[in-house]
Formats: C-alpha cells, structure tokens, sequence
C-alpha cells in the first residue's frame, strides 16, 4: 500500500503541558489529530472543572488558524482532596471526560496524585453513579519494587480488585507496557479498555540501554523486554477495540532530559500517525489501523466518530533534529531519522 485514507485519529493521551510549551505542542498534535484528551498534571494540577475550564481555553487560544478544528478534552487530577462535588460538577460539563489518577510520585508532576486508593472509594462510587471514566497510571511506587515489574505489581495489587469492586466504572489503563496489562484489558469485563502509546509499540529497553543510554527513549512505564513489545504490538492490530491510540506524548526541554536525573517523557506529537503507521504496516496491518486510531477511542468514549478524513502517503522525510519549545529546545522522537509515512497536505 502507497497511500491510505482513514479517519481522522484522535489521541486518547496526551501532555500539551501549559505556557510557553503550548503553540508547539497544540498544533503539533492539531496537525493530526482532531481531538485529543489532555492530561492534568500540571503545576499546580488541574484538581476541578474551573481550572479545566481555564487550562481548555489557554489550548484553544493557542491553535493557529489552520488547526481551529482541534478540540481539548479536560480531564481532573485525582487527589486525596478530590471530592463527590468535584465529581459531580465535572459530570455536568459537556468539556470534562474523565478524571485521571496517578499514584503519588509515578511520573513527571504527580507528587500530588493519591496515596490510597480505598480512601477514594466513594469518589469512585460517584464516578460509577456518573458514568465518569477513570483514566489510571498503572504502576505502584513502592522502593523495593523493581521499575519492570511496577505495571504488574499494579494489576495484581489494586486494579483487578478495583474493577469488581465497581463493576460500573469505565476505566482506562493508560500506555500499558506489558504482557500482563494485554491479558488484562483483553480479559476483563466490559468497559476496561487500555491505550498504547507508539514509542512503546517501536522500542523496548534495548532501545534505550544498549550502547549507552538514549535519554530520549527514557519514559515512564520505562520500555520493557521485547517479548512485551511484541504483545502490545499484537494486541493493537487484533482489531479488539479495548485497544486504542494514546500517544502520551510528553515534552520536556532538552536541558532537563540530558541532565545527571533525565525527565522522562518521549516527544511523538509531531508525527504520531506516521509512527502507529509504521508499525501497522511492519505487522501486514495498515488495513487496521483506522480502528484503532479513529474508531475504538471514540466509541469508548461514547463521542462521535469523525467524519472528516487523513491521507497518509508512503513517503520518507526526515525529522527535524530539533524543534523550538517557548525559548527552550526540544527533542523529538526520531529525531534527525527518517520517517517512512507523511500525510498529504
């Protein structure tokens, strides 16, 4: 196949993170996507629908002309404070589609996220009574766990129990990474889904060890052997449409992930589609790939389809070895490497 026309993708997961960084990443991802749920770990985090409300209108503000379609899908920070009013309130808004819950100290910008889960137990109740979907970072962060194991020490510990416990609650396992969180999702009762971002699809942890280590393939989950690559990239062109995109693209400014204690985040807003398409056509798969890139997310999601549509062309073009971020500089993923996909402007 040369050339291939789908729908256009939406991203399921994505960090446009606020500021400075936000001309670049919004129409980064505007260029493909036509909407885009956004994550809420800013600082300070987005804790209720007044400050999604501001944070959608400083996106929207910051789409050029030619990216006016792209729409930002809030979602809430879940905290230890968060309340059944936060809930509530949220339910209302036609802009928030999910409240987001990060274990403390998971990832970049979550020290703020929740220490116990039972704790938020009639939170959950009131997102179950709301029809409000749970988005998950799935690892524990416990210091005598080894970061390989973190996703599946997860699913064992606290999200198998959670789902049963609220059998009502859509959730998300946001950027699984394991062959665990395959079985999982594939296995699990109705409204568990999970998303798959395209560096995890493309890369495992020789990737990033071998030969030296590659700061900007550091990501958390960290990349894992390739024997779980190889069942994510199995389970995204299966066509189950508990499988769908979430990039969680993730910028952060090259001084802060070459550095002695690197961030960790891969940057793929700039050409995610092209990306997923690689490795759908690696597996004899591009037939699939507007299911999972334009369908399945939606319908989670219970949002409409788009209408409108993308042409990915087989073409090779080389990524810019750096891109500008605000006054800082930022490094994409693949940078200064070919492409083998473009879309047609």
């Amino acid at each position: 196949m040369k050339t291939l026309t789908i729908a256009k993708p939406d991203d399921w997961h994505i960090h446009l993170r606020d500021g400075n960084a936000l001309p670049r990443t919004v129409n980064d991802v505007a260029g493909w996507a036509q909407r885009a749920i956004v994550m809420p770990n800013l600082v300070p985090p987005v804790l209720n629908a007044a400050a999604a409300m501001a944070y959608r209108q400083r996106i929207l503000a910051a789409r050029q002309p030619q990216h006016q379609h792209f729409e930002p899908l809030m979602i809430l920070y879940l905290s230890d404070k968060t309340t059944i009013e936060d809930v509530t309130e949220a339910a209302t808004s036609p802009h928030i589609h999910g409240i987001k819950l990060y274990p403390a100290g998971a990832t970049t910008n979550s020290e703020a996220g929740v220490n116990d889960l039972t704790y938020l137990y009639p939170v959950f109740e009131a997102m179950e009574k709301h029809n409000l979907p749970l988005l998950i970072h799935g690892e524990v962060t416990d210091s005598d766990i080894d970061i390989f194991d973190r996703e599946k020490i997860f699913i064992d510990r606290f999200l198998s129990k959670l789902v049963t416990d609220f059998p009502g609650l859509r959730v998300v396992f946001e950027h699984i990474t394991t062959t665990d969180a395959v079985e999982f999702v594939a296995e699990a009762r109705d409204g568990v889904a999970a998303t798959v971002t395209a560096h995890h699809l493309l890369y495992n942890r020789n990737d990033l060890l071998v030969g030296g280590v590659r700061p900007h393939y550091f990501c958390l989950p960290i990349l894992k052997r390739n024997s779980h690559q190889e069942s994510l990239r199995k389970a995204v062109i299966s066509g189950n449409p508990r499988f769908f995109l979430g990039t969680d693209s993730a910028p952060h400014a090259k001084a802060a992930k070459e550095s002695a204690c690197g961030c960790a985040g891969c940057y793929t807003a700039h050409a995610a589609i092209e990306l997923y398409a690689e490795v759908f056509e690696a597996e004899g798969a591009l037939p699939l790939l507007e299911g999972f890139a334009s369908h399945f997310g939606a319908d989670f999601y219970d949002l409409p389809r788009n209408t409108e549509t993308i042409t990915l062309v087989k073409e090779s073009r080389t990524v810019s070895d750096t891109f500008t971020m605000g006054d800082e500089t930022l490094i994409p993923l693949r940078a200064g490497e070919l492409l083998n996909w473009r879309i047609r402007q």
